[in-house]
């Protein structure tokens, strides 16, 4: 659909407008919009690394000098969404402010920075004499990608793809749709600075059925990251023949070894629930060991409350803290998304590592332990795509990763796994080079012999 950079949104080129439905509808069909957009990708991809970073130059000053336009689209789709009723956690994703835009202008400019992840030569072999074959690194194509309430996640996407030489095309919630539509706006005056740009290297999509009918493309689109709740992921995943990189939860655990700095548990612990805890990195289940559960727990449950944590224990940890809600075995699976806080006691490390590989999500996992060998055998046992000692799990991203934004974070164990940035956007090809050489001069009696050499 032709909801991309290539309209304003306010523009009606090539459009037709349905007032009684009160929406844009495009002339154009999806399909051929995909057809432009691989199109697209086959420009993007042969672009310099000095083009790429001088458009991303121009997209951090077009938001920076468009901030309180953001911000008024914004506040428009926060009052739509009060008035259809707006959780806590929907409120935490939707709204921009004044630091997340700086952030977003930010992380543009790191991002720059960072080498260019396409055209690096991984391997060079010698085969012959005149005969070189290198392993370089390509962009993907075309990507699409479907989130879920967050407009700032727009900015970061299209940072990276323009990094990294693909093409997108997104479709965000109807929640933050005009937050969404002002971001592309934004990209058409990118486009116009930038002519080396194609038009359609960015797709907005407008509608569920959208997604659907280009999920039947896999001609056109290369890969399909969703970035949402489960039920959003596992649909795609269904409804699709093009591959699916995501995660569909984040149950995320932190587990205290007897060895553990009990000083620094309680904030370290309190950090990862509460600074964010809508984020798929958030913390949900709380493991202790019984060798320091009756030591731990009376003085974590207090501070705990304190900051607006609603615990839920199992029976032992109700046992040495009275009045906590129960536990029960759908808790250790769930991904609350709110301040509430699963807590299990269990008897030994080992114990641990199994409950983590059992109900959680191999999102990310921790372990507060002093003891080395403690946290060598949890960095190794649990099979998580981040997995962390003496840190907060609200570290697993991106931007604190330095890869300068992500694209999503992923369980998976294809190409990219965890917070996938430039290097997860890329994938290889092998070039040959040579002088004329036949396979025969290579097969049967007088055979010539391969070199085979590293170069």
């Amino acid at each position: 659909m032709r909801l991309s950079i290539a309209t304003t949104w306010l523009f009606l080129k090539n459009m037709e407008y349905n007032e009684s439905a009160m929406s844009i509808q495009p002339v154009n069909t999806l399909e051929s919009n995909l057809q432009q957009a691989k199109n697209a990708f086959l420009s993007m991809a042969t672009l310099t690394t000095a083009q790429k970073d001088a458009a991303l130059e121009e997209f951090a000053a077009i938001i920076e000098m468009n901030a309180d336009f953001l911000l008024g689209e914004n506040q428009k789709d926060i009052a739509q969404a009060e008035q259809d009723g707006l959780t806590s956690s929907l409120y935490q994703r939707l709204k921009l402010d004044a630091g997340k835009i700086s952030q977003l202008v930010q992380g543009i400019r790191d991002l720059k920075k960072l080498p260019d992840p396409a055209g690096q030569v991984l391997s060079a072999t010698k085969l012959d004499d005149g005969l070189v074959l290198e392993k370089q690194t390509v962009p993907l194509g075309v990507i699409g990608i479907i989130f879920e309430s967050r407009p700032d996640v727009i900015p970061q996407i299209l940072s990276l793809i323009l990094k990294s030489g693909n093409a997108v095309v997104l479709k965000g919630g109807k929640e933050a749709v005009l937050s969404n539509q002002a971001f592309m706006r934004l990209v058409q005056q990118l486009n116009e600075r930038c002519p080396w740009l194609p038009a359609a290297w960015a797709t907005l999509l407008d509608s569920r059925e959208a997604v659907q009918q280009m999920l039947n493309y896999p001609q056109y689109v290369d890969l399909v990251i969703p970035r949402g709740s489960n039920q959003l992921v596992q649909s795609i995943m269904a409804a699709t023949k093009i591959p699916v990189l995501g995660h569909a939860d984040g149950v995320c655990h932190i587990y205290i070894h007897p060895s553990a700095d009990l000083n620094r548990a309680t904030p370290l612990v309190i950090d990862a629930k509460s600074q964010y805890p809508a984020a798929c990195n958030a913390l949900e289940t709380l493991l202790v060991d019984e060798a320091i559960a009756a030591q731990f727990l009376p003085g974590f449950v207090r501070q705990a409350q304190q900051a607006g944590l609603v615990l839920k224990g199992c029976e032992r940890t109700q046992s040495i803290v009275s009045g906590l809600e129960s536990a029960a075995d759908a808790d250790w699976r769930a991904e609350y998304g709110d301040l509430t806080l699963a807590v299990k006691v269990v008897p030994l490390l080992e114990a641990a590592i199994e409950h983590i590989n059992r109900y959680g999500s191999h999102h990310t996992d921790a372990i507060l332990a002093q003891d080395a060998e403690a946290q060598e055998r949890f960095l190794n046992a649990v099979d998580s795509a981040c997995v962390f000692v003496n840190a907060s799990t609200r570290f697993a991203d991106g931007f604190r990763f330095g890869l300068g934004a992500e694209i999503g974070i992923s369980t998976a164990k294809t190409h990219a796994r965890g917070p996938v940035g430039l290097e997860g956007l890329v994938i290889y090809k092998y070039k040959l080079r040579g002088n004329g050489q036949t396979v025969s001069e290579y097969v049967g009696e007088n055979a010539r012999p391969f070199l085979h050499e590293a170069l």
